[in-house]
Parts: C-alpha cells; structure tokens; sequence
C-alpha cells in the first residue's frame, strides 16, 4: 500500500525512479523482467493459474460452536450458541452461522480434522510441514517473488492495520507469518501497512493537506507521468524502468486501494457495522482485539480478494489473536466470544463466497480458514472451552474443489475424529495440488525440496479434488 507524508508538494524523475525501482517483496524489476524471459516460461506449465486465500483463526476456534454443533450430547458439550439448519439435509451449523448454513452448498467442511496438539501457534501455515516458511513462501519460491506481467507481490499477508492503522499490530508471539525457513528473505509475504524500509520506499512526497480525497493522489500521480511523456525524459528510460512506473503507479498500488471498489461492495463485505466497541465487554483483556477483528474482518477479505485478482497467488489473512475462549481474565467465553468472532465470520465469508460467484472467481480462488486447534468437549465452570489438539474446524469454500459437503465425522463428544482423521499435511497438499500440477512437479527438475516434500509428502483431503 502507498503511504504519505508531508514533505515538498513535487518531485522529479530521480525520485519517482527510485520508487519505481523498489524491490517489491524481494525481487527488483530488473529480476522481474529476467523471470519473465525465462524462469517464468519454464515454471508457467507447473502452475494452475489458482490462488489461495488462508484465512487463519488465531487462537483455536471451537469445533463444536463452529461446524460441529453436537446438540444432541449433555448440557456441558454441545454447542453453546444452538444450531442453525443448512442447505444440506441433515446438516447444521453453529448459531452464529446462519449466513453460511444458507450457503452449505458451496463450502465444505471437514470434521475429522486433527492439528496435533493444543499448542499455541501458527503450524497449519508455518510450521514443521512447510518447512518453517509460510505456505505461499513454498508458492512464490517456485513462481518468484513478483507477477511477471502485473509486478504484484505473489506472497502477501494482510493483517488488521492493513485497513485500520490504529490497530493492534500483526500478533507473533506464537509464530512470524512472515517466516520464511530456509527459502530465504526474498520469498517472505509482502505485508501492507506494516511499515518497514520496503513501505518507507514507497512514500509519495505530497503534503498531507492536498490529501484530503484519493481523487488528489491520483491527479497528482497522473500529472507527474504526462509531465514525462510531454517533457520528452520517458523517451531514455529503459523497459525495466518503464515497467516500474507503470506497475507503481498502476495494477499494484490500484489492488491495495479500497476506494477503487464499488462502494456496495465495500459495504457487503464491512463487518465494523456489525457491532461497536462498546457492544464489547472491556473487562477482557483482549478487548482490543476482539475490536479490532470486528472492524476489519471483511475488508481483509476484500483486499485479499483484490489481490488475488491482480495476481498474488497466495495470501494469508488473520485478525490477530481472537478464538482463545477460555473465559478467564484475558479471553471471553464461548458463547459471548462467538458473538465477537463467529458473527464477524459469518457475515465476511457469506460475502466473499457470493462476491466470488458474481464476478466468476469461484474456481480460480481457493479459501481456507482454520486454526492451530480446536476446543475441549466440555465446557469449563466458567463458560469456555480450553485447549484441544484432538480436532479442530476446518472450512473450505471455492478453488474448483467439490462443495457441499461434509468430509469426515468425529465422535460423540466432538472430542476426536469417529474414523480416519484429516491432518496438516492433508490439508498442505491439498492447497499445492491447488496452486500446482503435481504431476508435473514430480519430474521437473530444480524445483526445490522443501515444495516438493509439501505437495508429495501426504494425500489431498479425500473427496475434494
């Protein structure tokens, strides 16, 4: 995303070359023209065209208020928010989820799914099974860290201050999104509204008062290139520096701007609406975060949506650290914190999954979105749910899978899968056999082993390629 800052109200041709020479997640235009003649060409036959969107539930979402709601088991299991009726005969989801159990037919959702331990972390997206990097680092290690036509970032990460500034920042205490393992720095997510020299590189030297409106930036980004062309200095600026501008000033800074969405659009996916600061308890220490997921839900999922159609392939999006209901000092119950997290969620992921549909996106992005775990059967004497690593949630909506499913059952007591579970490296592979032909990784030479071992080291979710 472009930032502001006040300084003198023009510039010329060094400084904008400067911006325009800027190395967008690690890889600078010149590497960008030389993927595009080559590596670009090699790698194009590996690649589906697909994007994946990770929408990660940090803290550990509940498996039984969720999707599971087990309202047939005593007082103390089933689901604290009742159940809704879905699509699917027989079929029900959490209270809070009747937006989505209308869209049952279009989202799968897996209740055999297992992490492996009731561990705070990041393992479905950064862990041992990617090699300490991030998922989409395995991608834009293999595609390179640029689009080769739009310069879009093909890694990114988008967490609340990517909308609102004021914000929480990125929660990493248990896990970096931005890891990158052994795949080295030039593949980490590129993250706008996080600062750093990167975003420091892409200051426009405007005052702040001619930035009233985005309708200022824009004109004045319109005049400096026909003060270019007319003035004759574009003629000596070489392809990789005419590619600069163009991408600066163009598809890349367009795809982080909000404004340029409809503005009903905007307003179907905005989840702010949904409840004020003051609909939420203070006494919880994560008061600010419960905030802040509700104010910026949905239009994290809009931008990463707008990403993906620019180009990025991969794109990781949390709301910092949110699902942890224990009902202590720190975190709200289970079902007062489901109104804090669950209805956001309903109301975001309705709204990409029909956005999707409407603008013929559905089989060219996948969503995921789960977390580290799930919850225990029982509900604790104070109205929460603890650490669970024995099942957890996991939804699925788009990418050309098969939809309108239940894959998988879990016991009694949603307490542990009632047959064959699903597991991280289940789930892995099936979003590299989403993002790549498989096939053709196997028997194409140089492709590095950490992608490999991710796409080949266990079996896609049954029933869903």
């Amino acid at each position: 995303m472009l930032r502001f800052c006040d300084g003198r109200s023009r510039y010329g041709r060094r400084e904008f070359l400067r911006v325009g020479s800027l190395a967008l997640g690690g890889l600078t235009l010149p590497s960008l023209m030389g993927m595009e003649n080559g590596a670009a060409a090699a790698t194009s036959r590996l690649v589906t065209g697909k994007s994946v969107i990770f929408l990660f539930l940090h803290g550990g979402p509940s498996q039984i208020e969720t999707f599971d709601p087990k309202m047939t088991a005593p007082a103390n299991i089933r689901s604290a928010t009742g159940e809704v009726a879905t699509k699917i005969p027989g079929i029900t989801f959490g209270g809070t989820f009747p937006k989505l159990a209308q869209r049952a037919d279009k989202i799968s959702i897996v209740r055999s799914f297992v992490t492996g331990d009731g561990n705070h972390d990041i393992k479905p997206i950064v862990g041992k099974d990617t090699g300490g990097a991030n998922l989409g680092t395995l991608y834009s290690r293999l595609v390179g860290a640029n689009h080769p036509l739009t310069g879009m970032p093909t890694n990114a990460a988008l967490f609340p201050q990517a909308i609102e500034p004021k914000s929480q920042p990125a929660q990493k205490t248990f896990g970096n999104f931005e890891s990158t393992g052994g795949l080295g720095s030039s593949f980490a997510p590129f993250v706008p509204g996080a600062g750093g020299d990167l975003q420091q590189d892409m200051q426009l030297a405007i005052p702040m008062d001619r930035l009233g409106d985005r309708r200022t930036l824009l004109a004045e980004l319109d005049r400096v290139r026909f003060s270019l062309e007319a003035g004759g200095s574009s003629a000596g600026l070489d392809r990789l520096r005419e590619q600069a501008f163009g991408t600066i000033v163009g598809g890349v800074a367009g795809a982080f701007d909000l404004s340029r969405e409809d503005l009903r659009t905007v307003a179907r996916y905005d989840t702010a609406p949904l409840m004020t600061a003051d609909q939420i308890d203070r006494k919880w220490n994560n008061h600010k975060f419960y905030v802040d997921n509700v104010n910026t839900l949905g239009r994290l999922l809009l931008l990463a949506r707008r990403l993906c159609e620019a180009g990025c392939g991969f794109v990781t999006v949390t709301t910092n650290f949110v699902w942890d209901n224990h009902s202590d000092v720190n975190n709200a119950g289970v079902a007062e914190g489901m109104r804090y997290c669950g209805v956001p969620l309903d109301h975001a992921l309705a709204a990409f999954i029909d956005d999707l549909e409407e603008r013929g996106l559905s089989d060219k992005i996948l969503l995921v979105c789960c977390g580290e775990m799930g919850r225990t059967p029982q509900i604790n004497p104070a109205g929460g749910r603890d650490h669970w690593g024995n099942i957890a949630p996991l939804l699925m909506t788009g990418g050309r899978l098969k939809m309108g499913q239940v894959i998988g059952q879990s016991n009694k007591n949603a307490g542990e899968p009632a047959g064959d579970p699903v597991r991280i490296p289940n789930l892995i592979s099936t979003v590299m056999h989403t993002l790549f032909d498989v096939g053709e990784l196997r028997v194409t030479r140089g492709v590095p082993n950490e992608v490999l071992q991710a796409a080949t080291a266990a079996d896609p979710i049954p029933g869903l390629l």
